[in-house]
């Protein structure tokens, strides 16, 4: 087994007695007081996430739009400089490759944020179809995340940084300086609470991180809240929500595809033979990945993608891919190895009393 990587944070994570685990061939915290406690001061105040094991990838060059809007679902005729935009690699059957960020700095140079467990194999894709005088570059380890989220975000992000940030709307960025060197600030997230992802040389971590820490209003926050807060409004999860045998609209995603470009695997996002359905289930027993879903006869016809007791819904969650021909079922049962749990069949967000889109400016 390879040795685990370790992020610019890691020795401050085990100094302050964080629960590290293996996650995508990193070595990272999972919880510090505790999941449920760090997911609840999360949704009150604000709390600081380890994100420095995803991927970043600078691309630029004349054309860069054009050629990058062949391989990428996003829009990219309309994601002007400052802007940034949600969406999907594909490959040819139309299933999903990865998810990602892109993130406009100028015309034609990007910003693009993967998947830790993707990073080679996207990068590898991106460069096989990508023009050859256009320059991608791997950055990765050079750069550092880290996100701030919570609806007391925006009173942190004042206290340390000089620079007025009010007017900085939902997926829209700005690069200012830290450490008298350049750091992207992005109100972006992955919580559903307000909240800021900062990119910035992997050396102005620590600094940034012991700045973030020293408000009153934030505590740290492990990848086990972070999935928490995450499915409780219903975002995905790739490698257990989205992969490559299903499609964005089987997933429940396909309006995001309004790329006009002719894109690897435009044409071929087909509903399948299964679609993502939310599901609620009464109590605090949780279904678990790859659990499978009956109907109410016992007929098998899914599985889970993700499961968890979320503490803000007062209940248990799950998402899971169900046959085509079951999902308008309202009754469902899950069934793990020692329990039957029942489910109804939910809408999104799970959670609707989030921040993220909060108006900051009149």
């Amino acid at each position: 087994m390879s040795e685990l990587l370790q992020t610019p944070l890691t020795a401050w994570h085990k100094a302050a007695g964080a629960k590290m685990a293996p996650f995508a061939g990193w070595e990272m915290p999972i919880q510090y007081t505790g999941i449920i406690a760090e997911h609840t001061h999360c949704r009150e105040l604000a709390s600081i996430y380890d994100i420095c094991h995803m991927g970043e990838f600078g691309l630029v060059g004349d054309g860069a739009c054009e050629a990058l809007s062949k391989i990428v679902t996003h829009n990219l005729d309309k994601l002007a400089p400052g802007k940034c935009g949600y969406g999907f690699l594909l490959n040819e059957e139309g299933g999903i490759r990865d998810d990602l960020i892109i993130y406009c700095l100028e015309k034609d140079e990007y910003l693009l944020v993967v998947n830790a467990a993707c990073i080679e194999s996207d990068f590898n894709w991106i460069k096989e179809n990508l023009p050859e005088h256009l320059t991608l570059e791997d950055m990765s380890d050079q750069t550092a995340k880290i996100d701030l989220q919570g609806p007391k975000a925006y009173e942190v992000l004042e206290k340390v940084f000089d620079s007025s940030l009010r007017d900085l709307k939902y997926f829209n960025f700005r690069t200012v300086e830290f450490n008298d060197q350049p750091l992207i600030i992005s109100r972006t997230g992955y919580t559903g609470e307000l909240g800021y992802e900062f990119y910035l040389p992997a050396e102005n971590a620590l600094p940034l991180w012991e700045a973030l820490m020293a408000q009153e209003e934030v505590e740290p926050a492990g990848l086990g809240a972070r999935d928490t807060l995450r499915l409780e409004v219903g975002l995905p999860l790739y490698g257990q929500d989205l992969d490559t045998t299903h499609s964005p609209t089987a997933a429940g995603m396909g309006w995001m595809l309004r790329s006009e470009a002719d894109y690897v695997g435009k044409g071929k996002d087909r509903e399948g033979t299964e679609l993502l359905i939310p599901l609620s289930i009464p109590g605090r027993r949780s279904a678990r990945h790859d659990d499978v879903v009956t109907l109410e006869d016992g007929t098998e016809v899914g599985r889970v993608t993700s499961g968890s007791y979320c503490p803000s819904v007062g209940h248990s969650v799950a998402l899971a891919y169900v046959k085509v021909e079951a999902a308008d079922n309202e009754k469902f049962l899950v069934k793990g190895a020692r329990t039957s749990l029942e489910a109804t069949k939910a809408e999104l967000p799970f959670y609707k009393d989030g921040t993220a889109r909060m108006k900051l400016v009149d």
